[in-house]
Order: structure tokens, then C-alpha cells, then sequence
């Protein structure tokens, strides 16, 4: 009698290999079978703890009961209809409940979509639909999504951008903040000043676009000088300001939106990721009259807002409220930063601990010498790590930081599990 062999990770990645194109990266040769929470187990059975979250998507972890009860709910009545064929009411309800919750004294509406990119996409075509404008700028390090759009707008070259111009025009890059490598908010707001004086005068720049923490650049948190200073320049050109909430939102650093910590109103809000707890919904969120600017039909798409989705993010709103997840949110992010502050002390390759609410990085280098990344020691963490059964993953512009993205929902126990075998594994790479 034949017997299929049993599936491993390394079966399972060499069908990978011979059925994918490679430019679909892999940060770790694991293929997952179940997840709770915190936790996954691999198809070998071997348990790891989930630092990564999906890249920001499972603030309420892995399969959150009321977002599973919410979807099955959802799919004994009806799954698609496309919202602008037959609309529906959870659509309706989750655009009231962030209109709400979006920061600013004046009228919002919301616009729903799928993915991250596409949600900046449309952010982008409604500025210049208002304004009339076509200038964008963005911020050097900054991650917007892998559209010819969102890829021009993106400021880290490897491995987003390599080969895939020429990318859309009128399209500039400012200068972001780090104390630790010499840029003040003042650098950067001179480095826009400098665009307006020889790229694009400040009457053609429809819309200023920034990620009040930067994701893949490597968690670099903007000042709150810095996003004032964004929004009375753009108030004083007829800018618009747009917040990049993708992977800070849905209450990733202590607060439902990160821009909220600066205490500044943006014109629009993008967001995706951990605003449906795993299921594919992005949004649009901003001033009514802005957001009214493009005709009927100029925004939608077949599958944005669906139902099942829509279902999933109302649960997750019910689940931060019922369970305090945004206080959560703050004591993990204490509880981390103080872990890697910690294991800083005794490693001079860790350049700085930093982040906002429960959205921490450590950034690796050199010799103790900021000014030389080591991106070979940041892999050589994570694998090392993933062989401890913890799941980490780097980012940075130079790929040398390691960024934590636990769910919020873990429990404290677990994170000094994680925190013990970034330790050690901290030990068996770089030395004690």
C-alpha cells in the first residue's frame, strides 16, 4: 500500500520553490498547520512563539474567538455582493464606527478596500482629485506598498523597488527623523523646504504622506515636533496630510491611531492589517468634503469591503473595547522595551531600543558603532531564534533591525518565554 510521505518543512518548501517565483521572499522555512494566539505549530508539530503577528495583522492574535463566531455569523447569511452592486450594512456600520474613532473636529467619511497598497493608491487619487495638485512627497525609509504607485512612494530600494521603473512621476522624498544617526525634525523639515525650492513648487504638491512610525524602515518613531511642524506647513500651502496607519493602526502603539500620540489631526488615515484580525480589509478614512472630491465610480473595487472582512473588523473593535486591549497595548510595549533594554546592556552590537506602545525594535550594529549597520548579525538572529521556537522578524533600510510585532493578547508569561530566547540567542550569535 503507497502512502503519500508525511508533509514536512522541507517537502513542503521545495514544492514552494518549484510552483512560486522566487520573488515571493520567505523569512523562515516554516510551513504553519495550526495557530492560537501567540502561538503556531509548525506541520512537524514543533511549537514556536509568534513575534512577528503576520507582519502587524494579529494584534488580536491568531484567531481571536469573536472575529471566528463574527465570520461564521457572517457566512450563513451572505459572502459577496460587491457593495457598489448591493450594498450591505456591515460596510455602513464599521465606516461610522472609524469616522468616530478618527481623530479631528470636523466631518469624516470612510472608503474601503483590500490590501495596504491599495488603500494608499486611493489615498493618493483623492488628494489630487481635491486639490487638483499632482506632487506627492513622502519620507526616505518610508513604506507605502508594491503598486507602481505605493513603490514610488516607498523610500527603500532592496528589494521593493529593484528592477520595477520607472515608477510615477512628481513623486519627492524628504528626509525622516533618527536622533541616532544625526536627523532632527528640523533636517527634515529643511530637506522639504529644499524640494519646494528645486523639485516641485509648494502650490503643485497635493499631499505630504508619512508613516507616524515606520514600519519596514526600521520603527523610527516621527516626533510629534515633527508631525505640528507636517501640519501647519501643509495648512500654509493648501497641503494635504496624510497618515500612513497601515501597520500602526488598530491599536498597534497604545492608541487606536498612532498620530494621535502627536496630538495632530491628518487629513487622511490609511490602515489595513490588524483592523480585521487576519481577514483582507484596508480603509481610507478622512475629511468628508476630501474625501467626496472624486466622482461617483471613481473609487471601489470588487472585492473591497467585503462582508466577511467587514464582519471581522466590527469583532475587533468589540474585542478592544470589552478587553482594554489599547491599555494591553502600552503594558506590552513596556514589558518588551524593558526586556531588550536589558539584553542591551550586555551586547555593545545593539545601537538603540525604541519604538511606540507595543511596536519595539533593537537596532544591531557594528562594533557599537551606529554608523555601521550588520545586517548579517540581524539574520543570524533570527535564525537563531526561529531554531529556539520564536518567530522574529528584521526590517530596517539596511536590514539590520529587529522589530517585534506580538500579538497584543499574549499573555505575559509568554513574553518573557520570547524575551528569554531572544537572549540567548542574542548569546549564541554574538557572543556574552
Amino acid at each position: 500500500m503507497n502512502r503519500e510521505p508525511q508533509a514536512t518543512n522541507a517537502l513542503l518548501m521545495a514544492r514552494r520553490q518549484a510552483a512560486i517565483p522566487r520573488g515571493v521572499g520567505h523569512s523562515h522555512q516554516i510551513f504553519i498547520a495550526r495557530g492560537e494566539n501567540a502561538e503556531i505549530w509548525d506541520v512537524e508539530g514543533r511549537r514556536f512563539i509568534d513575534f512577528a503577528g503576520g507582519i502587524a495583522v494579529l494584534n488580536t492574535g491568531h484567531r481571536h474567538p469573536a472575529v471566528i463566531e463574527a465570520v461564521k455569523n457572517q457566512l450563513d447569511r451572505y459572502t459577496h455582493t460587491c457593495f457598489q452592486v448591493l450594498a450591505y450594512e456591515p460596510y455602513v456600520e464599521l465606516a461610522e464606527r472609524l469616522n468616530a474613532k478618527a481623530p479631528g473636529n470636523f466631518a469624516k467619511k470612510t472608503l474601503f478596500l483590500t490590501t495596504g497598497a491599495e488603500a494608499v493608491e486611493n489615498a493618493i487619487k483623492i488628494a489630487r482629485s481635491h486639490t487638483g495638485r499632482p506632487g506627492v512627497i513622502a519620507f526616505g525609509g518610508g513604506y507605502h506598498g508594491r503598486t507602481l504607485m505605493t513603490l514610488g512612494l516607498t523610500g527603500k530600494v532592496v528589494p521593493y523597488k529593484v528592477g520595477f521603473g520607472p515608477f510615477p512621476a512628481e513623486v519627492f522624498h524628504a528626509r525622516f527623523p533618527s536622533k541616532l544617526h544625526g536627523v532632527g525634525v528640523d533636517e527634515a523639515i529643511a530637506s522639504i523646504e529644499h524640494i519646494f525650492k528645486n523639485d516641485i513648487e509648494a502650490s503643485r504638491v497635493a499631499a505630504i504622506i508619512i508613516e507616524p512610525v515606520q514600519g519596514e524602515g526600521g520603527f523610527n518613531v516621527a516626533p510629534p515636533e515633527l508631525m505640528q511642524r507636517l501640519r501647519a506647513l501643509c495648512d500654509q500651502h493648501g497641503i494635504l496630510l496624510i497618515a500612513d496607519e497601515v501597520q500602526t493602526g488598530a491599536g498597534r502603539t497604545g492608541t487606536w491611531f498612532a498620530v494621535e500620540h502627536s496630538g495632530v489631526a491628518p487629513d487622511l488615515i490609511t490602515m489595513a492589517k490588524s483592523m480585521a484580525g487576519g481577514f483582507p480589509i484596508s480603509a481610507v478614512v478622512g475629511r468628508a468634503e476630501v474625501m467626496d472630491a472624486p466622482a461617483p465610480g471613481g473609487l471601489g473595487g470588487t472585492y473591497a469591503g467585503s462582508p466577511l472582512a467587514c464582519a471581522a473588523a466590527l469583532a475587533v473593535l468589540d474585542a478592544f473595547e470589552k478587553e482594554n486591549l489599547l491599555e494591553r497595548s502600552r503594558i506590552v510595549g513596556e514589558h518588551l522595551a524593558k526586556g531588550l533594554t536589558r539584553i542591551a546592556a550586555k551586547h555593545r552590537c545593539v545601537a538603540e531600543v525604541r519604538g511606540l506602545g507595543a511596536m519595539v525594535a533593537m537596532e544591531l550594529c557594528k562594533n557599537g558603532d551606529p554608523t555601521r549597520p550588520d545586517a548579517d548579525l540581524t539574520k543570524a538572529l533570527t535564525v537563531e531564534a526561529a531554531k529556539r521556537g520564536l518567530v522574529l522578524l528584521s526590517c530596517g533600510t539596511y536590514g539590520n533591525v529587529i522589530r517585534i510585532l506580538v500579538p497584543l493578547t499574549a499573555s505575559d508569561a509568554l513574553l518573557d518565554e520570547g524575551l528569554a530566547i531572544i537572549a540567548a540567542s542574542m548569546n549564541a550569535v554574538a557572543g556574552s
